[in-house]
């Protein structure tokens, strides 16, 4: 996370680190450091990025796993096609108003229509 960290604020930072110890950090290649203070103080934003990068992994998966429902083919009736359409509707909805990690981790599913 370290890493992830001085790369949001240098995104051409050249950097290694042994594990993810913030004291082992050797700047490569004339990269400028960036002083430790601001670098655990942009910690939480990128651990939230991540987390929402994990969330967002996870419903692309779900909405995906229901393509095939919506399609104007598909043989589902027009009420369950609306039931999903209104289950996908919210899990697009998903990550409005995440802006701390505690909300993303306690992101509520929608619940998955019966087929």
């Amino acid at each position: 996370m370290i890493i992830k960290a001085i790369l949001k604020l240098n995104p051409k930072a050249e950097v290694s680190i042994s594990g993810d110890d913030i004291n082992t950090i050797v700047w490569e290649n004339g990269t400028p450091p960036i002083p430790k203070d601001q670098i655990l103080a942009i910690l939480p934003q990128v651990e939230l990025d991540m987390a929402l990068e994990n969330l967002r992994t996870k419903r692309n998966k779900l909405l995906a796993d229901s393509d095939y429902i919506v399609l104007a083919d598909s043989t589902f009736t027009p009420q369950k096609k609306s039931e999903w359409m209104t289950y996908r509707t919210a899990l697009r909805n998903l990550t409005q108003g995440l802006d701390t990690i505690e909300k993303v981790n306690n992101v509520a599913y929608p619940l998955k229509p019966t087929k």
